[in-house]
């Protein structure tokens, strides 16, 4: 790679490397590297080991990441949410917009059979920057490009979206720092319905929001989800909308 390419992808990766040689190696193609092994007879690294090294920094970011955030989460949904992170359908998405491919180092039947836009060729190479920028500085530099550019992004766009039932915002965490804050009793879930086959439930959870010291009112909101911790998430995200509903008037009134 010439040093202006290299630099360019630094910029992109918000990273400068002590030790260019690895992010040479994570974008070499096995292809590449045995021509390269043919014509000299010297061994030429490739980025298979380097990627497999990658996908796992890339897991443990991830998995850190997750539990940091929604600590009420249970493994399954934290398991669901970080296959989603790391699948390849994701990952292509952030190879394409660093245009990872441009800087690919391929072999000439590679090349030809257009390499630098296959899905797995720029999938792999990705983990294998990772795994390149670990060995370079350390955990920190992969730690905030995945932040940053892997999961931050997607992580807000679900929450928007609502994508795929993905829990991404934990509503129940939420509601409780809310009633804390006012100084009211914890919420009360209760599972008030149950119905459809065993593979297709629907089930209703009911929160109850206890009334404080001040005589603030007794109320429920009910919710209803696929799964019991879906269904509380549903009725703690509708008892925070009304709470903050019931909080407006009154502001207006003391702006007033």
């Amino acid at each position: 790679m010439q040093q202006q390419e290299i630099s360019a992808f630094e910029q992109a990766l918000g990273h400068r490397f002590q030790r260019p040689e690895l992010l040479e190696q994570a974008l070499t193609h096995s292809s590449h590297a045995h021509e390269s092994e043919a014509r000299d007879q010297q061994g030429s690294a490739d980025n298979e080991q380097l990627e497999f090294l990658g996908d796992a920094v890339l897991g443990f970011v991830t998995s850190q990441t997750l539990f940091e955030r929604f600590p009420h989460f249970q493994e399954g949904e934290l398991s669901k949410m970080r296959a989603h992170l790391v699948s390849a359908r994701h990952l292509v998405r952030i190879a394409n917009q660093l245009d990872i491919g441009r800087y690919l180092l391929l072999g000439k039947g590679e090349e030809k059979s257009g390499g630098r836009s296959k899905s797995a060729l720029l999938v792999d190479a990705l983990e294998a920057v990772l795994a390149a920028m670990y060995l370079d500085a350390g955990i920190e530099a992969p730690r905030r490009f995945i932040v940053q550019q892997i999961l931050e992004p997607e992580l807000q766009r679900l929450q928007s979206e609502g994508e795929g039932g993905l829990p991404v915002t934990d509503h129940k965490s939420a509601l409780q720092e809310y009633l804390q804050g006012a100084g009211r009793p914890q919420p009360l879930y209760t599972v008030v319905k149950e119905q459809g086959p065993e593979h297709n439930k629907l089930f209703t959870v009911e929160v109850r929001v206890r009334p404080s010291q001040n005589g603030d009112a007794d109320y429920f909101t009910r919710g209803e989800g696929p799964t019991k911790k879906r269904a509380e998430q549903r009725a703690a995200q509708l008892a925070l909308a009304e709470l903050h509903a019931r909080e407006a008037p009154s502001r207006g009134t003391d702006q007033g």
